[in-house]
């Protein structure tokens, strides 16, 4: 190994992730010698390529590190949350499941709209929707899921996390994924809240998928649904073309945010 891989790898594992232009600006080289070397090391499976940079290698099962997304993706988050939120008309009985973008819909919820049902996993959002005037606002039940690092990540999960939901016939169901592939589908880091999306699909005659450009091309450990179970993805306006093509092409409608 090179001593500038040896750097590369050092940087990515401090991070957790790394864009190209970071990398070439503390190596000195330029961009595309930083993205040959990047693939060089993704084929060693030393770390994992994504669009734009790396990010440190991990077993998909674990959760993808909470900083990731939060820190690199907060405009967008609350740009597709605010899209997902005009989205919803009164009389609706509407999911939200447990997510940063999901929260960001739900602080963007117009207060406007009137005889709102909505049914949610997160504590977060539950506190979030407490005070509209429009909203009534029914908690999954479960287990409480440890919050971890991010401060905004209270979820209920099994055991009894589906017996209400269950019992529902929802106009929409909002969700967030780790990750979005044309063959894979939509996947999740986490396995037991991975189960609740899937009870929150089958609760609701649509679903809308909420996810930033940093989860297309990203497969976890845990599969949510196919393609073809998700009505529309609501993601944000820098996504590369192909992808969104590669996407429209599964019969996924994709709005840009």
């Amino acid at each position: 190994m090179t001593h500038r891989h040896q750097r590369i790898l050092e940087i990515v594992n401090k991070q957790s992730i790394a864009d190209v232009g970071q990398l070439s600006d503390a190596l000195g080289v330029s961009t595309v010698t930083i993205r040959s070397d990047l693939d060089a090391l993704d084929k060693r499976l030393l770390l994992r390529r994504v669009r734009g940079g790396a990010m440190a290698m991990q077993a998909a099962r674990f959760e993808r590190p909470v900083d990731v997304p939060t820190h690199s993706f907060t405009s967008e988050k609350e740009r597709i949350g605010a899209v997902a939120a005009g989205m919803v008309r009164s009389g609706e009985t509407i999911i939200l499941d447990a997510g940063t973008t999901t929260l960001a819909m739900a602080m963007a919820l117009p207060k406007d709209i009137e005889d709102v049902v909505v049914i949610t996993s997160s504590l977060d959002i539950a506190i979030a929707l407490e005070k509209h005037p429009g909203a009534t606002v029914f908690v999954t039940g479960g287990k409480l899921k440890k919050s971890g690092r991010n401060p905004n990540s209270r979820s209920l999960v099994p055991p009894f996390a589906g017996l209400l939901l269950d019992h529902l016939n929802a106009d929409f169901a909002y969700l967030c994924c780790a990750g979005i592939d044309a063959e894979r589908g939509f996947t999740n880091a986490n396995l037991e809240e991975a189960e609740v999306k899937r009870f929150m699909i089958s609760a609701a005659r649509r679903c809308v998928m909420l996810a930033d450009r940093g989860k297309i091309g990203h497969v976890a450990g845990a599969r949510i649904a196919p393609i073809q179970d998700i009505t529309t993805l609501v993601t944000d306006r820098k996504a590369n073309p192909t992808d969104v093509s590669e996407l429209q092409k599964s019969g996924l409608k994709v709005i840009l945010a």
